[in-house]
């Protein structure tokens, strides 16, 4: 009993929440029409054992008058009753009975014959008995349990068919609330789900479509604030640092000009940065498509970065559709990321219309890897010094060229980050 239990609640989970609901509706109804129709049975043959019993009783006391008047049994007084004197199936507790003095009735409709039995003591041993057949009754009783079946059935049927329908409203406004907050974590912050239910009802579901509708204004407008002062700090910056490199450039050669030149430049970089990440996160930005094959492109962008890096498969035929600017920007900030934090050799392999940076560095820790790239959080003090801000342009020019970056650490190992092109 208790592993189809258990294989039960598991289907039971495995369905969707508008199933789960009417079969649990379906068998609350089920089990509520077994219940009254065990107590409408139960009433019903309480009331034909009663009158079967009293209609015994008075054939009986009628048979004993005759009997006494006339000395014999006249079957044309007693009726369609089968009275007789020490009938040999009179069953073994009446017949104690009766011989005990006690006039008693007994009672079997569980028998292949139904019938009711009605006795008492007549001079001596001797025993009067009364027969009624109830086969009729029984009859009667059986039709009552068809009826009860086949409503009980139709209740169940209309009650599974109603928690059906309810419960499709409910799982559809749930599936609209879960798919506006896929596409609000997905970036999309203008979705809503707007009004759902009867307006002035108090509903469960509205309410929590009222309150992520909510959230999502709210969080879209921090969101938004950040953004804009995120942009407005990097292009404020912008003309303060123009004039800081112009006259870093005037200063008289040595090192601390070197410094001067090497922080100034560093500065810039970030600033650059930081509108670049604004733009991604305005969803600003629009690729400019073109079809080129994946191999050159990898080994021209990899010669340009910088960075000793040994291409393989630079002469793979596969065409790709990409944003060749941008494709650019995502590969030499890894190739950047891998000179900065990981060890040498720096690989780029070209497989199909993928294309993997691995250096052989400590590898990415585990923060990052569970949880993204974060901006200005480089992740671990082993993986060198940076803004954190590579990778998350990375991810982000990934995503505008509908491209995908996997980071791993693979053995034995390094570091490797995967970027998956779309096909041409």
């Amino acid at each position: 009993m208790r592993p189809l239990l258990m294989r039960g609640r598991r289907l039971l989970r495995a369905l969707g929440l508008r199933w789960r609901i009417a079969i649990l509706l379906a068998v609350g109804c089920l089990l509520v029409a077994v219940a009254i129709g065990i107590l409408i049975h139960g009433a019903r043959a309480r009331q034909i054992g009663d009158a079967a019993r009293a209609s015994a009783t008075a054939q009986l006391i009628s048979v004993r008058k005759v009997y006494e008047l006339t000395g014999r049994l006249d079957r044309d007084k007693v009726g369609e009753a089968d009275a007789r004197i020490d009938c040999p199936q009179l069953p073994g507790p009446l017949r104690a009975a009766a011989l005990a003095g006690q006039r008693s009735t007994y009672l079997d409709m569980a028998g292949p014959d139904p019938v009711v039995w009605a006795a008492r003591p007549i001079g001596g041993d001797r025993v009067l008995s009364v027969r009624q057949s109830l086969a009729g009754e029984r009859a009667e009783l059986a039709e009552l349990d068809r009826r009860l079946m086949a409503y009980g059935t139709s209740v169940v049927a209309l009650a599974a068919l109603g928690g059906a329908l309810l419960a499709s409203r409910l799982s559809r406004d749930l599936r609209a609330a879960a798919e506006t907050a896929r596409r609000i974590s997905a970036g999309e912050l203008d979705a809503r789900i707007g009004p759902s239910g009867v307006p002035g009802a108090r509903d469960e579901v509205a309410a929590l479509s009222s309150a992520v509708d909510s959230m999502a204004a709210s969080l879209q407008q921090r969101l938004e604030a950040e953004q804009r002062f995120t942009a407005d700090v990097a292009h404020e910056l912008r003309t303060p640092l123009t004039g800081l490199h112009t006259a870093a450039e005037l200063l008289p050669p040595g090192r601390p000009t070197e410094l001067v030149r090497d922080r100034v430049a560093a500065l810039r970089t970030l600033t650059e940065d930081l509108l670049e990440v604004a733009r991604l996160d305005a969803n600003r930005e629009e690729p400019q498509w073109e079809a080129h094959p994946l191999g050159p492109l990898v080994e021209s962008i990899t010669r340009r970065s910088g960075v000793a890096a040994e291409v393989v498969g630079g002469r793979t035929p596969a065409r790709v559709r990409t944003d060749v600017r941008r494709l650019e920007r995502i590969l030499a900030n890894l190739l950047a990321n891998a000179r900065r934090h990981g060890g040498d050799p720096v690989t780029v392999t070209v497989s199909g219309t993928t294309v993997t940076v691995r250096d052989n560095g400590p590898g990415f820790p585990e923060r990052l890897l569970r949880e993204g790239p974060q901006r200005f959080l480089t992740g671990a003090p082993e993986r060198g010094q940076g803004t954190g801000l590579g990778l998350t342009i990375a991810l982000g020019q990934a995503q505008v060229i509908g491209a995908r970056v996997t980071l791993a650490n693979p053995a034995p190992g390094g570091a490797s980050a995967t970027v998956a092109l779309p096909p041409a």
